[in-house]
């Protein structure tokens, strides 16, 4: 333990700029960043906004690198739906509900060591990855594909597995949502979510994959912004000394260092703001804070105040910042160290740039018949809402089928309140919010595949009404449709083929067009 802080001590607010991640705009290190990491800024947190392409990438973290030794440079980068290095094109490697259909941990492995491999070679050295979520409730609205699956023993293996992957490139890795956000319904970017369950159900379902990534030597933990009655109290795990000091640092014996989830996130900005939600954060024991991408100078020199003021004033705990400072300088010494120890030759797994393409292939199921499509298809887009975690990637199987081929039906999470999203050549209708509408819709994609094939794609089908409707209606005129599913296959229809790739990568798109012969391979 280090010597008390002084209340009166002026360098608070350099304590504090060691422990923050923030974001910033644009495709350029800004001055201020370059300012705050040359005084000791911690690092920041690159997400989709700031990247235009590889290249552009790898000069912006040198450019990051020449204002400081070795900072921190942060991604959400799970591959599979949540990408941000692929967020123009999608992901060339699957997620983990793809990884863990196929339950192999050496590939789990490999696919995690060239995606960290990646991030390497374009100057990222922290990856807010993998989610060991155990994702119990199939209707999860924001775990879902992101998790390796509903199987506790399952997903401990392969959080290990990828932890491995990830830092055996040389990127630290970070096991998220503790204690476990797999059996939530409701979205942490919305509103606190609730698990209450008893510890020892918690010890039992929800927190060995977080044990079996610490024993592999995780780097990181984020909790979530997840209320546990019977641990947390009122209090989120993010904002609980029960969780993170009690349960994560005494219990499960984490040494690392503790990431904060985003702190705009409206379970804890809602109802604490962003700055106190960060000042809760560390006196819990968060070494690190991190803020979406959305948040600008104004929040980083809110929070930085904000935590010296705390600490002044003793409502964060003398040497807790210094505590906090010291994880994170070990961590900033840990990837020094191993990006000096990478080599080329000996980074990149075996399989390479394919070993995405190869675990997608490898995930895929196919029900029912498949017959090689008897000239270009019609392809029907079933799409969801937005999810605030994955942000607008192409996902699909539009790459694979002639321009003007694709007819995109929008649907909302009742079956009663549809969003029209129209696009392709038979979709210059009305794009209406209605059941009727949603019937016109479906006679016209059924007019423009008359003497075509018919694929649907859809996503997390079981989650909304709508999307099932659709579907059901579609097969009921052509029986010879094939389903797509690109989320979790909770549901399937009565009749017709059925492909299931367990995620919307690139990567498991182009695995689903090679099984429907839309590539010639």
């Amino acid at each position: 333990m280090s010597a008390p802080t002084r209340h009166d001590d002026p360098g608070l607010a350099r304590l504090a700029d060691a422990i923050m991640i923030p974001p910033f705009g644009g495709q350029a290190a800004p001055g201020w960043v370059l300012a705050a990491l040359r005084d000791g800024l911690g690092g920041v947190t690159v997400f989709g906004p700031n990247i235009a392409g590889p290249a552009q990438l790898a000069d912006l973290a040198a450019r990051l690198r020449s204002a400081a030794t070795e900072p921190l440079i942060a991604i959400d980068e799970e591959g599979g739906d949540v990408t941000r290095i692929g967020h123009l094109v999608g992901s060339r490697y699957p997620g983990n509900a793809a990884l863990g259909a196929v339950d192999d941990v050496a590939l789990t492995r490999a696919v995690y060591q060239a995606l960290g491999t990646d991030l390497a070679a374009l100057g990222i050295n922290v990856d807010l990855a993998p989610s060991v979520d155990v994702n119990t409730a199939a209707d999860n609205p924001v775990i879902g594909t992101r998790s390796f699956g509903a199987d506790t023993d399952l997903v401990a293996r392969h959080a290990a597995a990828a932890v491995t992957g990830l830092q055996a490139a040389g990127v630290a890795a970070c096991a998220k949502h503790f204690p476990g956000h797999g059996s939530t319904r409701t979205d942490t970017h919305d509103t606190i979510a609730t698990v209450d369950v008893s510890p020892q159900m918690l010890a039992r379902r929800d927190l060995p994959p977080f044990a079996a990534a610490i024993a592999a030597g995780v780097r990181a933990v984020m909790p979530g912004h997840l209320r546990v009655p019977q641990l947390t109290g009122d209090l989120p795990a993010s904002l609980s000394a029960a969780a993170q000091t009690g349960l994560l640092r005494g219990e499960l014996g984490f040494t690392g260092v503790i990431i904060s989830d985003a702190l705009e996130m409206r379970a804890v900005s809602g109802p604490f703001g962003i700055a106190e939600a960060a000042v809760l954060a560390v006196a819990a024991g968060t070494d690190l804070l991190c803020f979406g991408r959305d948040q600008d100078q104004d929040t980083y020199l809110a929070v930085r105040g904000a935590l010296a003021a705390a600490a002044a004033s003793g409502r964060i705990a003398p040497g807790r910042l210094e505590d906090a400072v010291a994880r994170v300088a070990e961590l900033r010494a840990w990837t020094a160290a191993s990006a000096l120890d990478r080599t080329p030759s000996a980074a990149r797994p075996a399989g390479g740039a394919d070993v995405g393409l190869a675990a997608a292939r490898r995930a895929v199921r196919v029900f029912g018949r498949l017959s090689r499509p008897a000239g270009p298809p019609v392809l029907v887009e079933v799409v969801p809402p937005a999810n605030v975690a994955v942000g607008t990637v192409p996902w699909g199987l539009e790459p694979w089928v002639p321009p003007g081929s694709i007819i995109r039906i929008g649907v909302t999470a009742t079956a009663d309140d549809q969003a029209g999203d129209h696009l392709g050549a038979a979709a210059a209708g009305h794009a209406g919010d209605q059941p009727d509408d949603r019937v016109g819709d479906v006679d016209r994609a059924l007019a423009a595949a008359a003497g075509r094939p018919l694929i649907v794609v859809v996503r997390d089908a079981h989650r909304y009404p709508a999307a099932r409707d659709v579907v059901t209606r579609l097969l009921a005129a052509r029986p010879d449709a094939v389903v797509v599913e690109m989320g979790l296959p909770v549901w399937r229809p009565s009749r017709g083929a059925y492909v299931a790739t367990y995620g919307a990568a690139g990567a498991s798109g182009q695995a689903a067009a090679e099984v429907l012969g839309l590539t010639g391979s």
